[in-house]
C-alpha cells in the first residue's frame, strides 16, 4: 500500500517520498542497532562473561546491517513504485536479507565454537579429551558453514526464473552428465567421507604429535580436505586427508601425551654400571622434566670393540622427552669423561714378535 505524503499543503514528489522512507528505516535500523549494542556493552561490564564478549565480537557487523536492511524491506512496501520496480526492489532485497541471515547463522556458529573452545582448553598438561573434542567441532564447523553456504546460493538462484529453467533443463540431460561429475568428484568425495571417519573415529587429532614422512610435527589443521602437519623447524606439511586413512605414520599423543625417552652410550667393556645407574637418578631426581614413572640402566647390546648402554626415562610429552634426553646425554658424556676416561671408546692393537734379547715369545698390547 502506497502512501501520499504533503508538505505545507504541497504533495509531496513520489521519488522524495521514497528516498525519505529509506533513509528513515536506515537512521532507525542503525539508532536500534546501537541501542542493542549499548545494552551488550553495558551488560558485559556488570557481568563479565566469555560468552557476550564473543556475541558483541561476532554479531556487531552482521546486526549494523541486518536491522537496518529489515527496515529497508519493511519502507518498501510504503513506497511508491511501479509494480516492476516493486519486484525486482523485493526480489533484491530478499537475496539481501538471505545473505545476511546465512552470514549470521555462521557467526553463531562460530559463537558456539569459542564457548566450547573455552571450556575444552588445550593448554594443560593430560589435554586428551580436549584435543578430541575439537578436532570433531572443527570439522563438524566446516562442514555446516559449506552446506550453508551451498543453501543460500541455491536459494538465491531459485529465486530466479531463468535459473530454474536452467536448472530444469540440467536435471532432463544429468545422464551422461551425472556420469562424467561422479568420476571428476570421486577424489572430492572420497577426501569428505576421509574426513568424516577422521573426525569420529579420530587416527589423528587437533594438536597431535606425529612422525609422517620422516618428519616431527604437530596436528595444526584438519580440513574437509586436507591436513596441515606443524614441523618442529616451523615448516608446514600439508598432506591430503585421506594420507592418514591409507597410509601408516605414528602417533606420538594417540592415547597420552606420556613417553619414554631413550639415549644410547657406546662404552668400552670396562665401564662399571651401577655408577652409571646411581648418576642417572641424580640427574633424572634434580630435573623437573622428569615425570618420575622410569629410570633404567641397561646394557643392551655388545659390539666387537663396545658395549651398548641404554638410558631410558620418562616424560609428560614428547617435547619435555627430547629435552630431557639431551639433556641426559650431556650430562652423562660429562660424568664418563671426567670419572671414568679409561672407559670411553677405544682401539685395541696387539702384536706378537721375538725380542732381540730373548728367544722366549712375548705379547704386547697398545690401547689406541
Amino acid at each position: 500500500m502506497a502512501y501520499t505524503f504533503n508538505f505545507l499543503g504541497h504533495p509531496v514528489p513520489a521519488f522524495v517520498q521514497n528516498i525519505l522512507l529509506a533513509l528513515a528505516a536506515i537512521i532507525f535500523g542503525l539508532i536500534l542497532k546501537w541501542i542493542i549494542s549499548r545494552f551488550f556493552s553495558i551488560f558485559s561490564r556488570l557481568w563479565a562473561s566469555f560468552q557476550v564478549r564473543s556475541i558483541v565480537r561476532h554479531l556487531n557487523g552482521p546486526a549494523q546491517i541486518f536491522l537496518p536492511l529489515i527496515l529497508l524491506n519493511t519502507a518498501v512496501s510504503l513506497m511508491t513504485l511501479s509494480q516492476d520496480t516493486r519486484a525486482q526492489l523485493s526480489r533484491a532485497m530478499e537475496i539481501a536479507l538471505t545473505i545476511m541471515v546465512s552470514l549470521i547463522l555462521i557467526r553463531i556458529i562460530k559463537i558456539l565454537e569459542d564457548v566450547f573452545y573455552h571450556k575444552y582448553d588445550l593448554n594443560k598438561e593430560d589435554n586428551l579429551k580436549e584435543r578430541k573434542i575439537r578436532t570433531q567441532l572443527q570439522f563438524i564447523r566446516k562442514f555446516v558453514i559449506t552446506l550453508i553456504i551451498l543453501v543460500t546460493v541455491s536459494i538465491i538462484l531459485l529465486s530466479f526464473e531463468s535459473m530454474r529453467k536452467i536448472g530444469t533443463g540440467l536435471l532432463t540431460g544429468v545422464g551422461i552428465g551425472g556420469i562424467i561429475i561422479g568420476f571428476a568428484a570421486q577424489k572430492s568425495l572420497g577426501n569428505l567421507l576421509a574426513g568424516f571417519q577422521i573426525a569420529f573415529t579420530q587416527p589423528i587429532r587437533i594438536d597431535d604429535v606425529l612422525i609422517v614422512e620422516g618428519e616431527w610435527g604437530r596436528v595444526e589443521e584438519i580440513t574437509l580436505t586436507y591436513v596441515v602437519v606443524s614441523i618442529w623447524d616451523q615448516r608446514r606439511l600439508v598432506l591430503p586427508i585421506t594420507y592418514f586413512i591409507e597410509k601408516p605414520f605414528q602417533n606420538w599423543t594417540r592415547v597420552s601425551a606420556e613417553l619414554l625417552g631413550t639415549v644410547f652410550l657406546y662404552l668400552d667393556y670396562t665401564i662399571p654400571i651401577p655408577p652409571l645407574r646411581t648418576e642417572l637418578t641424580r640427574l633424572l631426581s634434580s630435573n623437573p622434566l622428569w615425570d618420575k614413572r622410569v629410570n633404567v640402566v641397561q646394557i643392551t647390546d655388545n659390539k666387537e670393540d663396545t658395549v651398548e648402554v641404554r638410558f631410558l626415562m620418562s616424560a609428560r610429552n614428547s617435547s619435555q622427552a627430547f629435552d630431557l634426553r639431551c639433556y641426559v646425554r650431556e650430562e652423562m658424556i660429562a660424568f664418563i669423561r671426567n670419572n671414568y676416561p679409561q672407559c670411553l671408546p677405544k682401539t685395541r692393537l696387539e702384536y706378537q714378535g721375538r725380542s732381540p734379547q730373548s728367544t722366549g715369545e712375548f705379547s704386547n698390547r697398545t690401547d689406541i
